[in-house]
């Protein structure tokens, strides 16, 4: 029995002995053609022995000019600074940051303010990041003044950025409950009506930033559909002027230009059916930035203005830049499936694009947000999540985005900010000096998209003119 095994063994040995040295032997036979087609060669060496033709591709000629192969035009690549959150633009149809950076190219001759509409929850409320990104942008552009504030605010106290008094008014705003009229709304999500005597005042400071003590022009924003008769009081009543308003369906904007320290916008006659938005302090030319904050807002309540009343507030304060900054509403601790919300948002940031023409459109994620698992502070388990989310709103939506969360720090980032006294014991809103860090690392990331742009154009440019 062993002897068989054996000799079996053998055989099957020798078989493939032979079997080897035939595959060895196909290595040095010549190309064979059959019919005209050339066979594949056998060739278990080409692991011994170099590819020629590998080693002298990059010798290669260069293919035919109509080789439908041949790349055209070199294609521009935007780098990143390592260490920054860079803006990432994913626009096709020019609504990113294309229409900022041209605004801001041509800011000298626009004949207007370059504007930016910041719109967000309570973590910008009292111009927290929007102050001081401001501030850079007019210390860097031009430009002065807070730009747009309500009639009234339950804040006022808390904002560092104007000193604001008010009395007489009724506000409504969009997440307050059963008496907000839509059919009034505007993107700042508030409006207010003539109570009794009422009256505004806006006066700037210097203490938190520069550039806002005085300014230029102030003008007030309403929706009359009777007459009315409204009076500016100018530094102390220095200065007034009146205004007739006639009956329309548009809004209405009047502007007083002076020397503006303090203004007080009162209505001496008008009906309850007048309403009225807010005024704005700004410069006639720079930079001017508004802050719409509303207080629990998750930005889809944006969705739910009507269409015309978009447009008609583009009519009258037409911006160059939106910027979204939404996420404290609707992160929860074990989000997972946030698909209702991007549908939503992807909703409203479509139609803020159609009602808005010509705007560019900017949306930040939610920063990092702890919560105490086990005694301890850790990132929300929901908030990785929807930062995936909203950057996957921005991309399918054409916009730009920005991650705040990878900026902060990401994980942790917020118990860091709690230690250097930057944000707040909550552990999700920041402070006024965190909102300054925070505007840098936006105003650096504005800066750096603002000279990739120029350089892109300049490297199109001079590819057209190469292939003239």
């Amino acid at each position: 029995m062993f002897f068989i095994m054996n000799d079996y063994l053998n055989r099957v040995l020798w078989l493939i002995l032979a079997t080897l040295a035939i595959l060895l032997a196909a290595h040095f036979l010549p190309d064979v053609s059959v019919g005209g087609v050339e066979m594949r060669r056998v060739d278990l060496l080409s692991d011994l022995f170099p590819d020629n033709d590998a080693a002298i591709g990059d010798s290669l000629p260069l293919l035919p000019a109509d080789s439908a192969l041949v790349v055209k035009q070199k294609v521009w690549t935007d780098s990143c600074k390592p260490g920054m959150t860079c803006i990432e633009d994913f626009s096709t149809d020019g609504r990113g940051m294309e229409p900022f950076y041209d605004a801001l190219s041509r800011i000298g001759s626009l004949g207007r303010p370059l504007r930016i509409a910041v719109l967000g929850d309570s973590y910008i409320e009292g111009d927290i990041i929007t102050a001081d990104l401001r501030n850079m942008l007019q210390q860097r552009y031009g430009g002065c003044g807070v730009g747009f504030v309500a009639m009234a605010s339950e804040i006022a106290g808390f904002r560092r950025s104007v000193i604001h008094r008010a009395s007489g008014w009724s506000a409504h705003n969009s997440v307050g409950g059963g008496s907000y009229n839509r059919s009034y709304g505007i993107i700042s999500g508030h409006y207010f009506v003539n109570d009794s005597a009422a009256w505004s005042q806006f006066t700037g400071q210097s203490k938190y930033c520069s550039r806002l003590d005085t300014c230029y022009r102030s003008s007030l924003f309403l929706l009359s559909p009777d007459t009315a008769t409204v009076t500016a009081s100018i530094n102390g009543g220095r200065s007034k002027k009146s205004f007739t308003v006639m009956p329309s369906d548009d809004i209405q904007c009047l502007t007083v230009a002076d020397t503006i320290h303090s203004i007080r916008w009162r209505p001496s006659q008008c009906s309850r059916r007048t309403i009225f938005y807010g005024a704005t302090m700004e410069d006639v030319a720079g930079i001017t930035l508004d802050n719409f904050s509303l207080r629990s807002s998750p930005g889809t309540n944006l969705g739910y203005v009507h269409d015309d009343m978009i447009r008609r507030f583009d009519r009258a304060r037409h911006y160059d830049l939106v910027i979204l900054i939404y996420g404290l509403n609707v992160a929860t601790p074990n989000g997972r499936n946030y698909d209702y919300y991007r549908t939503a948002m992807k909703k409203t940031i479509a139609k803020l694009k159609e009602c808005m023409p010509g705007t560019g459109f900017l949306l930040v994620s939610i920063g990092d947000r702890d919560e105490r698992v086990d005694g301890a502070m850790h990132t929300m388990r929901g908030v990785k999540n929807l930062v995936r989310y909203q950057h996957s709103i921005a991309a399918e939506s054409g916009i730009a985005f920005w991650n705040l969360y990878e900026a902060m720090g990401g994980d942790g980032s917020i118990a860091e900010m709690v230690k250097a006294h930057e944000a707040n014991l909550d552990y999700t809103h920041i402070n006024f000096k965190g909102g300054r860090r925070i505007a840098g690392l936006l105003f650096d990331a504005i800066e750096y998209g603002k000279e990739q742009n120029e350089r892109r154009k300049a490297f199109y440019a001079r590819e057209e003119v190469s292939h003239e």
